[in-house]
């Protein structure tokens, strides 16, 4: 499964980005493809898997919830 981590920049977001990138791969380890972090703008912060949404912006960002949606989908 391939995860990817849409975030804005303009926003600050490559912190949170990168610490939800750093559980995946470290929860997860190699059963999972790759975390992916890929720069948007205005405002967007959105969790795919295989294309998926798991996880878009305005939701309140619960690393949790998004971890056990990977969980569920492997």
């Amino acid at each position: 499964m391939q995860i990817e981590i849409e975030y804005c920049v303009p926003c600050g977001y490559l912190d949170r980005a990168m610490d939800a990138q750093r559980t995946l791969l470290s929860t997860f380890g190699q059963h999972l493809e790759g975390v992916t972090l890929k720069p948007g703008e205005k405002g967007v912060f959105t969790f795919r898997a295989d294309d998926d949404v798991i996880y878009a912006k305005p939701a309140d960002f619960d690393i949790t919830t998004i971890v056990e949606a990977v969980k569920a989908r492997l």
